[in-house]
């Protein structure tokens, strides 16, 4: 583990020197469509590889849109949490059944594609999002953000928050937004709120479909989270995976 975490600190440093040596080599346009991985980046992919066997979800299935929300202000806590950390990192088999999500969504609704929001998580930032809602219990919290010291998922790469974008690339109105920590969010409540009228009989189909595609794959949502879907249980996952700590 030290020598990994002396790696991922030189990367780190390469990062920083990198920035301020080439403040505009982003700047450059190029006819491809997609740009190409700088050898830093690559460096980081493949630091990752070596250390915790996960993949970039993109790599194996480009379909598959990532807007990392941690890693803009664009997230409950109006801050950027990932400093270097900008694709979508899953454990190989999770992002082999996530690819196969996208394509029976594909199939089912043609132009649709799948859109991350946040897939690993190192602990450090886990712990940020923790102390940030020291104002509510324990237990209120870990309804929301896991106990860092218990670990998530996401720190796993077997976790993945999502959602779906329609054939124009909007996001479908799942009648809350991703982080919405009220009840209007929690799937186990989906019912109560539609007969209530608080929840339109649309908003809920579209949950029902992201439940349909992420099932087929057997990941499993959680009671309070539309948007939250676990790979395996807790149990499984710390058994079979390795806890990213700090970001690479």
């Amino acid at each position: 583990m030290r020598s990994i975490g002396i790696s991922f600190l030189l990367i780190g440093i390469l990062l920083s020197c990198s920035d301020k040596e080439n403040p505009t080599s982003n700047s450059v346009q190029t006819k491809a469509p997609i740009q190409k991985k700088t050898e830093l980046e690559n460096l980081i992919d493949t630091s990752i590889v070596a250390a915790f066997q996960l993949v970039d979800v993109q790599d194996l299935n480009p379909s598959i849109v990532v807007e990392l929300k941690y890693a803009t202000t664009d997230n409950f806590m109006g801050m950027v949490l990932y400093e270097r950390l900008k694709s979508a990192y899953l454990q190989k088999d999770v992002a082999e059944r996530l690819s196969k999500v996208q394509d029976y969504l594909s199939k089912l609704k043609p132009g649709y594609r799948l859109c991350i929001y946040d897939a690993l998580r190192p602990v450090s930032v886990q712990q940020k999002m923790w102390d940030a809602l020291d104002s509510l219990p324990p237990v209120e919290r870990g309804k929301f953000v896991s106990n860092p010291k218990n670990r998530s998922l996401h720190n796993l790469g077997a976790a993945v928050d999502l959602t779906i974008l329609d054939q124009d690339g909007k996001a479908l109105d799942m009648g809350a937004n991703y982080d919405d920590i009220r009840q209007i969010a929690y799937p186990s409540m989906e019912k109560q709120f539609l007969a209530e009228g608080k929840l339109t009989q649309v908003q809920l189909d579209h949950r029902d479909l992201l439940r349909k595609i992420m099932t087929s794959q057997g990941f499993r949502q959680i009671p309070t989270e539309w948007w939250h879907f676990n790979a395996c249980s807790r149990q499984e996952g710390l058994k079979k995976y390795r806890v990213l700590l700090t970001e690479p």
